[in-house]
């Protein structure tokens, strides 16, 4: 480059008797393990580092830069990034790297702002994200293996591979990059296959597309069986752990398995994420802020030690990405990841993060210059909205090629639809004048099912939840149910996590037959300006069952950040000028607000609100945009009144 070139016009200046004798060069570019000292080598030195986790498919592009420079201004010399395969390949071989979806735009972003990237690209990812990072379409293949030496999941991931690890290659430390290290799978211990031919085939994969010189890792819990099932010769095992920890005793289960090397911590939790119908979680900035001092000042006595802190900043599951876990029941997770993180889901710097800024001052110097401050948020107030259609009197729009017929439901893979929603219609086989009930088998309403009974809407059926109702009708009378996907299974075992009706709807225990079945393709007829280009049906009328609800509001000449509350609405999804913004569901809470990027919205000319309402919409339908979030129920019933 040019520092070389002048160096060399330097010299050649010089009268050639005093021409300085060739030195040994600088040891080339390098990351490696050192198992004598312990610790990480970073161009020949010994090298520590404090890293944070962002997810850029949590953030929205144009806030890109003030998070990471955010992150860069904290004191952290390094950034952990997954890559969510089902975000960039939505169909198998379709591939998707623009816009918000532009990894290398983000990558060189950290590099521009000078921080190291340790990448985790998978193929799993867990993360709380929809099924984990895999693709649905993995699916259609019913009795795929997922996560293991199955010959049909082994050959999707290996074309990914092929796709995206070329991409990564020249951004390698090694290659002048910043890229110092790369994860293999995530967590694999924790899974139940614990199939060594599938962690060989992927170290296999990695080193021939990244090559032999760039540090391969492995993440995993501390359980011994976690680590003998997760971990693999030629991949370096590192644990995680959070702030209730006893850290001695945590990286003494790193060293059973790995006798030598640095010790790493590469998920340290910060927070931790909320669950729909669950209190807010939230986890004290003193008991953070202690943890990472007690795990430096380990460093600093026993050897090299390295933290990473999962989440830095959580960022928004927007559209349909937020996944769901599985304990004991099914718990989807909300549409906010702020995970009570060091930024907040807005981005803005938090009592936390200052906290552990001045930890890590103690041990080594921060950046010079000041923090930059939390972006501008504006409370654009109430928006009117009014009814548009009910969903039934629209399925013409939402669903062009018409239904598919079949004798019994079929799942959402089955009809290749990935997210959303879809419609089930049948007719009741006789006459109904006793409450009959219409039921479903366990575990087969994935994972929400809006029921309508000649266009009214009876009341919801849910996974783990309510799967009876009582009805009456006659004979050939319409039942409709709507299916809502509400995020595949993210973590352990259930990661197969089919949609849509799982089994025959039955009534009075007799199977119901004949269904017509409408993949609704909502956010196609969105993007295409629907439904703000046509007229409201006039037909529509009642509040109750799912229906479109459409509004316009202008911005006062700025377009800054905001959080939209929804006063009285249930549940249901939101766009706004097109960009899914989320699910909301007041109703069940925690999360009474969703974040609204400053991004999405328009200056000088009016931004269209379209609502999807599932259950039930408020008397006079309004929406209420504040300039801070509200997370906790609680909060949500005073706010109210005081607005």
């Amino acid at each position: 480059g040019s520092v070389g070139g002048a160096a060399g016009l330097g010299e050649s200046l010089q009268p050639p008797s005093t021409a300085p004798l060739p030195q040994a060069s600088p040891p080339a570019r390098s990351f490696q393990l050192d198992y004598e000292r312990d610790c990480f080598r970073k161009d020949g030195a010994p090298f520590r580092y404090i890293s944070g986790s962002i997810h850029y498919a949590r953030v929205p592009r144009p806030a890109w830069r003030d998070r990471l420079l955010k992150m860069h201004m904290s004191g952290l010399s390094a950034l952990q990034v997954y890559v969510p395969w089902n975000y960039h390949e939505p169909l198998p071989g379709v591939y998707d790297f623009a816009g918000d979806r532009d990894v290398e735009a983000f990558l060189d972003l950290t590099a521009e702002l000078g921080l190291l990237v340790i990448l985790r690209p998978g193929p799993y990812i867990c993360a709380e994200w929809e099924m984990g990072g895999l693709p649905a379409w993995l699916l259609w293949k019913p009795d795929t293996v997922l996560r293991s030496s199955d010959p049909a999941y082994l050959a999707a991931v290996d074309s990914w591979l092929h796709v995206l690890l070329p991409k990564i290659k020249p951004r390698l430390y090694q290659h002048g990059g910043n890229i110092i290290s790369v994860q293999v799978e995530n967590e694999y211990g924790s899974y139940y296959a614990c199939d060594y031919e599938y962690l060989r085939h992927l170290l296999g994969s990695f080193r021939a597309l990244l090559g032999s010189e760039v540090l391969l890792f492995t993440t995993d819990g501390t359980r011994a069986e976690e680590l003998r099932c997760g971990t693999l010769q030629g991949l370096y095992p590192t644990v995680d752990f959070g702030p209730g920890s006893n850290v001695t005793e945590a990286f003494g289960a790193q060293r059973r398995v790995e006798p030598k090397g640095p010790l790493v911590n590469s998920e340290y939790y910060t927070g931790w994420l909320d669950y729909w119908g669950e209190a807010h979680a939230s986890t004290s900035s003193a008991q953070v802020a202690q943890g990472l001092e007690d795990m430096l000042q380990l460093g600093a006595s026993v050897n090299m030690q390295v933290v990473s802190w999962y989440m830095f900043h959580g960022g928004t599951n927007f559209a349909y990405w937020s996944g769901a876990d599985f304990k004991d029941q099914y718990k989807p997770v909300t549409t906010s990841y702020d995970y009570d993180a060091p930024l907040s889901e807005a981005g803005d710097p938090t009592e936390k993060l200052f906290a552990i800024r001045t930890v890590i001052s103690k041990f080594q110097t921060l950046p010079v210059g000041p923090m930059p401050p939390a972006t501008p948020k504006y409370a654009y107030g109430w928006v009117a909205l009014q009814k548009y259609a009910n969903l039934l009197d629209v399925l013409d729009v939402l669903c062009p090629s018409g239904p598919i017929q079949s004798p019994f439901p079929l799942t959402f893979e089955a009809i290749k639809q990935a997210h959303g929603f879809v419609v089930y219609r049948t007719q009741l086989p006789r006459d109904v004048l006793d409450p009959a009930t219409l039921g479903a088998p366990p575990h087969s309403i994935c994972d929400r099912g809006y029921v309508m009974l000649q266009q009214e809407y009876q009341g919801t059926l849910e996974r783990d939840g309510q799967t009876t109702l009582r009805v009456t009708g006659r004979a050939g009378d319409t039942l409709d149910v709507l299916l809502e996907n509400m995020g595949r299974i993210s973590f352990g075992a259930n990661i197969s996590d089919f949609k849509g009706l799982l089994g025959n709807l039955s009534l009075d225990s007799s199977p119901l037959s004949n269904w017509l079945i409408y993949p609704l393709a909502i956010d196609t007829a969105i993007h295409q300006g629907w439904p703000h280009a046509a007229l409201p049906k006039s037909s529509s009328r009642g509040r109750a069952g799912p229906a479109f609800y459409t509004g316009t509001f202008e911005t006062p000449g700025i377009a800054w950040d905001t959080f939209v509350k929804f006063p009285g609405w249930s549940k249901g999804q939101l766009w706004i000028n097109g960009f899914n913004v989320g699910r909301y569901w007041p109703r069940r809470g925690p999360q009474q607000t969703l974040f609204v990027p400053g991004s999405v919205l328009h200056v000088g000319c009016p931004n269209n609100i379209t609502v999807l309402e599932l259950e039930g919409a408020p008397l006079s339908p309004f929406l209420l945009f504040l300039d801070q979030p509200l997370f906790n129920r609680t909060l949500s019933h005073s706010t109210v009144a005081t607005e």
